[in-house]
């Protein structure tokens, strides 16, 4: 009797050569970067309700090794993406707050943009909107009067917090440590010889705004032009942004200056309400 050729023996594949190495992630692809992901992933996982994150909790976020981590958490904290505070926690540098800071004031831009509309075509005169960036006031939208002669507003300006009523309206909610900084950052230079130059005066005024959540620039900052400015208070008593209507003095007279100053902080108990209903959407919220 023959015997049988003997089967084959099967060599058994390597296990790496079977199964992937690690889960594929989306975007997966030839140019996908993996360590690229990686750090993008920490850096996202940073919020406004948790800015501090230790290791532990950066790792159970992202589901990614304490060790392989720490590699990554070391990198972004050596280029000045991450910074680590005593306790050992880490949280976002300032340059990429300030990034941060900018989509927010976008986003806010765009759930405010129907409120402005409304205040400049009731009064046919300028709104604007201004929003804190760190230790900075600046214009994020403007919608002009229709007038020939008005008083403009140019998004992207730098508002001094000392005589423009957005730039005090925002100012007066904000820590006295804050208060400090912004006035450190801008001084108090006139802009016209109505501005207010003294430090104890414009605390005082900061007081009152707190009180009425109003804030008045009486040619302070451009002759011939008053503004008036409520701040946007959210629920939880921060204030990141403010809306103002600015008109030539000229055509203000008492009755209408009492009746923009009403529509005004209507505007902004309205641009908060929205805001507060978008939620996460918005950073402000």
């Amino acid at each position: 009797m023959s015997k049988q050729p003997a089967a084959p023996s099967q060599r058994r594949r390597p296990k790496w050569a079977v199964e992937p190495a690690s889960k594929p992630e989306p975007g997966d692809g030839p140019y996908h970067s993996r360590t690229i992901s990686r750090a993008l992933d920490v850096l996202e996982a940073f919020s406004e309700e948790r800015p501090a994150l230790t290791l532990k909790d950066l790792s159970r976020a992202i589901g990614f090794p304490d060790s392989s981590l720490f590699r990554v958490l070391v990198t972004l904290q050596n280029r000045g993406y991450l910074q680590q505070n005593e306790d050992g926690s880490y949280q976002l540098a300032r340059k990429v707050l300030l990034g941060k800071l900018s989509e927010r004031a976008e986003r806010f831009r765009e759930v405010a943009r129907h409120e402005m509309q409304s205040l400049a075509s009731h009064f046919n005169e300028t709104a604007s909107l201004a929003y804190l960036f760190d230790d900075r006031i600046q214009v994020i939208d403007s919608i002009d009067s229709l007038h020939d002669i008005r008083i403009s507003n140019r998004p992207g300006r730098v508002l001094p917090p000392h005589c423009s009523a957005m730039g005090k309206a925002i100012t007066a909610f904000q820590s006295r440590e804050q208060v400090d900084r912004i006035l450190e950052a801008y001084g108090l230079a006139p802009r016209t010889t109505h501005s207010v130059t003294d430090r104890r005066e414009l605390i005082a005024q900061l007081a009152q705004i707190r009180k009425t959540g109003l804030a008045y620039d009486r040619e302070e900052s451009t002759m011939g032009g008053i503004c008036m400015a409520a701040a946007i208070q959210m629920p939880d008593g921060r204030v990141l942004a403010a809306v103002s209507v600015s008109t030539p003095i000229a055509r203000m007279t008492p009755e209408q200056e009492k009746e923009t100053a009403a529509g005004v902080l209507q505007t902004a108990a309205a641009i908060a309400k929205i805001a507060t209903k978008a939620g996460g959407k918005v950073g402000a919220a």
